[in-house]
């Protein structure tokens, strides 16, 4: 079996360019999931108000509350 390096050199040049941005495109995929992971840790926080106020109006009070 050949290996990768092998198999870019029988490639014509145009289609090396192809490969190469794709190996740039996986080597900037895999930095992002090396990022913060998603947090939820607020799912479920403002159920004690959802008699009181309507979805937007909870919005705006989450905004005003988190000071945005």
């Amino acid at each position: 079996m050949e290996n990768i390096e092998e198999i870019v050199k029988k490639l014509p040049p145009e289609l090396k360019r192809e490969v190469e941005d794709f190996v740039n495109f996986l080597i900037e995929k895999k930095a992002r999931k090396h990022g913060r992971k998603l947090r939820q840790d607020w799912a479920g926080a403002l159920k004690d108000y959802r008699d009181k106020y309507t979805s937007l109006e909870l919005q705006k009070k989450a905004l005003e509350w988190r000071g945005d």
